[in-house]
């Protein structure tokens, strides 16, 4: 009697293409760390001392550099003014407050009114600009050292009066034009 099985009791004939036999001991490489005959060797980064005499000892290829890097670095423009005393051969002045802005700073600090009505000192002037008191006494003398130029444009900006520039004395945000 026969078996009603799905299935059918004899085996196909496999057909298989030519050829189909090279193609099973053949092994096909996927992915980024193939490596073909012929390529170069990859660049390591080799990470410690004892890494780095193993490679030295097995006579590998190796250069030592340190990388330095920073994302909100920016230059010291005081390193500029050092460049110039460095190349200069006598003694470099420095910059000195000139007497029109020591008058006009002067002039800007008096019409100014502090928070209690009153005509508006150093001291109030200097918080209001986020910078020290000895910054704006040495900015109302003339001929005393010029302060840091940062300091200057936040003092300019806090009494409304250019300290920079060609208009010295002239208002920060005069009135606005029609056009």
């Amino acid at each position: 009697m026969r078996s009603h099985s799905p299935w059918p009791t004899q085996p196909l004939p496999h057909v298989l293409p030519p050829n189909m036999s090279d193609d099973w001991n053949s092994v096909t490489k996927i992915g980024s760390k193939v490596r073909g005959p012929g390529t170069a060797e990859r660049e390591t980064t080799i990470k410690g001392k004892s890494a780095l005499n193993a490679a030295q000892r097995s006579g590998a290829v190796t250069g030592t550099e340190k990388k330095y890097a920073t994302a909100n670095a920016t230059g010291n423009p005081e390193g500029q003014r050092l460049t110039k005393v460095d190349r200069a051969d006598g003694p470099v002045a420095t910059k000195k407050v000139p007497e029109e802005v020591a008058k006009a700073l002067m002039q800007a600090r008096n019409n100014m009114k502090n928070q209690k009505g009153n005509t508006m000192t150093q001291k109030d002037l200097a918080s209001k600009a986020n910078v020290d008191v000895k910054d704006v006494a040495s900015l109302e003398r003339t001929g005393a050292e010029f302060p840091g130029m940062d300091k200057v444009l936040k003092l300019q900006k806090a009494a409304n009066v250019r300290l920079t520039g060609s208009d010295i004395g002239a208002p920060m945000l005069g009135p606005k034009k029609k056009t």
